[in-house]
Formats: C-alpha cells, structure tokens, sequence
C-alpha cells in the first residue's frame, strides 16, 4: 500500500506511462528517419526547375546557376540539411522555388484533402461497419451475398477508372452533376456549391473503401459471435445489441483498428488518384504538380506532413490498443507488446 492505495495501482500507471513514452519516441524516430531520407532522395534527384523547356540557351544556363547559388542548392549537402532542419524546427517548411513561403497556401490544400478523405472516410465507416456486423451475425443471407458481390466489384475496379465511369454517367450524359473543379467560378466560397461538387468524388473514395473494409468487418466478426462467453452472456438475459456491441465488437476490434489507422498510407494514395480525376485542389493535385515542375522544397513539404500523419496513426492505434483489448496486459514484459 502507498497512501492507502494498492501497489499495482501506481505500477499500472507507471507503465502506461511508460509505454506512452517509448512509443511517442519511436514515433518521433521514425519521422525523423522518413523526413531525412526524403531530403536526400529529393536533393540527389537530377534536373531543376529552371531547366526544363527544350532548347534552352547560354542564358538560360547562367540564369539557372544564378538560382540554384540563390536557394543554397551549391551548398555542401550537409550544409544545406542542416538550413532545411533548423527552418523546420522553427516550424517554417521553407520557400518554394516561386519566391513563395510554403507556409501560406499548402495548408489550404491538405484542409481541401481533409474534407474531401474524411467525409468520404465517415461514409464508408457508417455504412460498412453495422451492414459488416449485420453480415457476420447472419453469414451466407441475402445481405451478405449483396455485401459479398459488391465488395469483389469494386475490388476489381480500379478508383480512377470508377470516378471516369462516374463523370461520364452523371456529368456528361445525365446532366445531374458538375464533372471536376471545388466551386463553380461564379459561386467560390459557398457550402451549398461545396456539396454539390463533392458528390461525386465523395462516391468514387466511398464506394472504393467499402468495398475493402465492409468485407474485412464481415470476416473480423464473424468467428466471435458463436463464441461460448457471447451464449453465456445472451443466457443471462442480456439484450442481443450489448451482446454485439459491448462484448463482441471489443473483443474483434484490435484488427479493425488496425486497418482503420494502419490504412491510413493506401487512403491518402486513393485521395490523390480521385483529386486528380476530379481536378480538386488538395494536397495530391499540389504534389503531382509539384512533381511535374520539379518544385523540390515543396515536395519535400507534403512528403513530410503525409509522413506526419500516418506516424501519428500509427501511434494512435499502439495507444487504442491499451484502451480497447482486455488482452493487452501493460506489466514489466511491456517491452514485449
């Protein structure tokens, strides 16, 4: 006892905490490693942004040498990581090669992708997570034969080619919806004019991830619901939605979050392809163009904040893990989790 509390209690929390730490430093590791290698990857990559039209003169060379000595890109190597981690540090991701600071517009386009992932994210989880758990407590009905054929299509269609399907259906032919761009020009900045323009990328990511994961919450559920403590629990009278959503569902969701935070890289590549499809002006629109005009320091911009989020999911879900699954025990062997 310690102030009249159990031992155990103060331990526990010393290894939450301790399992906090060790996580978060990993994490901050494993950034640092990402964000460095694509430093040097970027900075290794030939050509420039001032040499890309043919048939350029005497110059146009000079002129590039000029920019390349005014942006430090004649520096040592090191010599310029080091510039690039202490402009970082000071939370500036630095100038692009238009004399622009990347601060003051790549946070309207991650925003612009957020919107655009996140609702269609929250879609495909309030459809496919009660249809799965349906699916999995009655397998081989109706419903899941439907779920089952519809997840096969849209593995087999490819998210591009699904949203030019959609363009041409409902876009060009049927007239109901506007085939690319946020906004009409005339009505830039209102909601109404927002929704109506997400709809159908909105749909091109939705019917994509449900495809995947109103089968993988299908499969993560349905070996639990015959289990002998859930025919214990209904023997007892308890009401068949705490049987499926108190004990069944805590006991499977340790692969579900799994795919949901660890999924995360495979979302942000389905969002670029649909940005494009759909010329939206989000953080995958910024990093093809990025690529295309060989803008080096702003690539190096979205590679480290896309980098930043799927650590901190990955992080997310070492400490979902703790919360959710009553077999994930924190004692001395945490290091072993």
């Amino acid at each position: 006892m310690v102030n009249g509390t159990p031992l155990s209690v103060h331990t526990g929390g010393i290894y939450v905490w301790s399992y906090l730490i060790r996580r978060s430093v990993h994490s901050l590791i494993v950034l640092f490693i990402i964000t460095s290698l694509c430093f040097c990857a970027m900075r290794l990559m030939p050509g420039n942004f001032w040499m890309q039209a043919p048939g350029l003169t005497e110059e146009d060379i000079i002129y590039a040498n000029q920019q390349k000595h005014l942006f430090g890109l004649d520096q040592p190597f090191f010599k310029q990581y080091f510039v690039w981690m202490k402009q970082l540090l000071r939370g500036s991701l630095g100038i692009d090669f238009n004399y622009i600071p990347i601060n003051n517009y790549i946070w309207k386009y991650v925003s612009n992708s957020l919107i655009l992932l996140g609702t269609a994210f929250i879609l495909t989880l309030a459809i496919a997570f009660p249809w799965g758990i349906h699916n999995s407590k009655k397998p081989n009905g109706a419903s899941d034969k439907i779920g089952l054929v519809l997840s096969l299509i849209g593995y087999c269609i490819p998210v591009f080619v699904l949203g030019h399907w959609l363009q041409a259906v409902f876009s060009f032919q049927l007239l109901w919806l506007p085939p690319s761009s946020m906004h009409d020009p005339s009505k830039v900045g209102e909601f109404t004019d927002l929704l109506v323009h997400m709809v159908l990328p909105v749909s091109t990511l939705t019917i994509g991830l449900l495809a995947y994961y109103l089968k993988f919450f299908r499969e993560s559920m349905v070996g639990i619901f015959p289990s002998s403590f859930l025919i214990a629990a209904r023997a007892k009278g308890v009401s068949e939605k705490r049987v499926t959503y108190r004990h069944a569902l805590k006991n499977g969701s340790i692969p579900i979050i799994t795919v949901i935070m660890l999924d995360f890289p495979t979302l942000i590549s389905s969002s670029a392809v649909v940005e494009n499809v759909f010329n939206w002006n989000g953080i995958g629109t910024l990093m093809v163009h990025s690529v295309s005009q060989r803008n080096y320091p702003v690539l190096i911009a979205i590679i480290l904040i896309i980098a930043t989020f799927v650590v901190l999911a990955n992080w997310l879900a070492d400490m979902l893990y703790v919360i959710v699954d009553p077999r994930v025990k924190l004692s001395r062997k945490i290091s072993d989790i």
